[in-house]
């Protein structure tokens, strides 16, 4: 449906309405706040219902499924921008955290690929990126999966955002779902000595709504409204690097024909860029973290709406085979790592380090704080000052990955990915026990929260 200039207005007025009317059924609907879903995904949803795709009852325009990607450039020019002032501090429990983070992100992407070679392509006779879709919509989340979707869409490959977003949308319910039954198994096998009721959580995770004694500033303003509103610096900022990409992917377009360069990647790589030359004058003391973060953060919510609502059912049918089996092979995996592998990696609390890891692992950080609260609720377990040091080792796996892989892909040299991030997510496993990182421990050895590490 076209309404001329208008359809971007329309667009984003259904899109906040569809947000507004997401928080308040995580306000008071009881599975809603059960399956800590996100607004963003209960408004994806309800996009999808009742929009074109199915009901027809919403008048979203014929753009909704091209905002995905314009959006995940916003995120990743934010990415850029980013300013990591975490310390350093590495010991041999947090290396080994940090081993099992890695491999746990590199094998998803190289046993994804894989299981392309050797069923989805020959048996089923999907693209060679199928198997990027195992990392893309699980450890990646839906960030990650708007970004391979729409390298792999621009390329011609009709339906890959649709694929993309269906395998975060699972993956996230996964996570949650699979989650919680961990922890009450863990609570029942002696794992955590202590397990908090749902109702114990608090209201913030609960209900999606904080507190007033426990709200937190968005961002700090740096600027005068007299000039100019500081949340508009920040966004004028963002816009002009995102558009900064934008230019570069077009330039390139003109050199070289032939070659699509991903708008994201670039996004990022101005960032990096602009950020570089800020720092060395005292402009980059009136770019704020926090309020960057939050303009990300709105950029990842109404991506996430735009794309489960633009998913094509009718395609997802047509892969529902191969897709079935992505989904039981990531969640096979995901047990697996934590199972059989976590108890003896992992020294100190194994348990709550190696739920933690399945929240994000599925999806999202958000998943695995809440899970952490309901084995952990006081954080004695320090697991999340501890992930602050041990993924700053996979991050540039998670950028490259996303940024890389599908161009690979596109380049037939899917198989380097296959091979390549199979071996290193295996010497990831490898190097706690041969640098002796941590101790083997007995897989039915319980562990409290707040365990001493070595």
């Amino acid at each position: 449906m076209d309404y001329g200039p208008w359809s971007l207005v329309v667009d984003v007025g259904l899109i906040g309405g569809l947000l507004l009317i997401g928080t308040l059924v995580r306000r008071w609907v009881g599975p809603a706040q059960r399956l800590m879903l996100p607004a963003s995904v209960i408004a994806g949803f309800l996009g999808l219902l009742l929009g074109p795709q199915v009901a027809g009852i919403l008048p979203f325009s014929d753009q909704l499924g091209t905002y995905a990607s314009v959006l995940i450039a916003v995120v990743f020019a934010c990415l850029g921008l980013g300013d990591d002032a975490r310390g350093r501090g590495f010991g041999r429990s947090t290396a080994a955290f940090s081993a099992y983070s890695f491999a746990m992100y590199a094998l998803q992407v190289g046993l994804g690929m894989v299981l392309a070679y050797l069923l989805f392509v020959p048996v089923f006779g999907t693209p060679e990126g199928f198997g990027l879709l195992l990392f893309a919509g699980w450890a990646g989340g839906f960030g990650s999966a708007a970004a391979v979707g729409s390298v792999f869409t621009d390329a011609g490959w009709e339906g890959a955002s649709s694929l993309a977003f269906t395998s975060a949308t699972v993956g996230m319910l996964a996570g949650v779902v699979g989650g919680i039954a961990i922890a009450n198994w863990g609570a029942r096998r002696g794992h955590t000595a202590r397990l908090g009721r749902f109702d114990q959580l608090p209201p913030a995770l609960r209900t999606g709504l904080v507190p007033a004694a426990e709200r937190e500033p968005t961002g700090i303003g740096t600027t005068s409204a007299s000039s100019i509103e500081p949340l508009g610096l920040q966004v004028c900022l963002v816009a002009a690097i995102t558009v900064l990409g934008y230019g570069a992917a077009e330039g390139i377009a003109l050199v070289v024909p032939s070659f699509s360069a991903p708008v994201f990647v670039l996004a990022f790589v101005a960032g990096l860029l602009v950020k570089f030359l800020l720092r060395r004058t005292p402009a980059w003391e009136y770019c704020d973290q926090r309020t960057l973060r939050s303009i990300s953060g709105v950029a990842t919510d109404v991506l996430i709406v735009c794309g489960i609502a633009s998913i094509t059912p009718s395609l997802v049918a047509d892969y529902w085979a191969p897709l079935t089996i992505l989904f039981v092979f990531a969640l096979a995996l995901n047990l697996a790592m934590f199972r059989w592998v976590a108890p003896s990696v992992m020294h100190g609390a194994w348990f709550e380090k190696s739920l933690f890891t399945w929240g994000w692992a599925t999806g999202a950080v958000a998943t695995s704080v809440a899970l952490l609260r309901m084995v952990d609720p006081d954080l004695d377990s320090r697991t999340l000052e501890e992930f602050g040091l041990a993924y700053l080792p996979v991050a540039p796996l998670e950028t490259g990955s996303i940024a890389a892989t599908p161009l690979i892909v596109l380049a037939g040299l899917g198989w380097a990915i296959a091979v390549g991030w199979t071996a290193v997510g295996l010497v990831a496993l490898a190097l706690p026990f041969l640098l002796g990182w941590t101790r083997a421990r007995p897989a039915g050895t319980p562990t409290t929260p707040g365990e001493k590490t070595r």
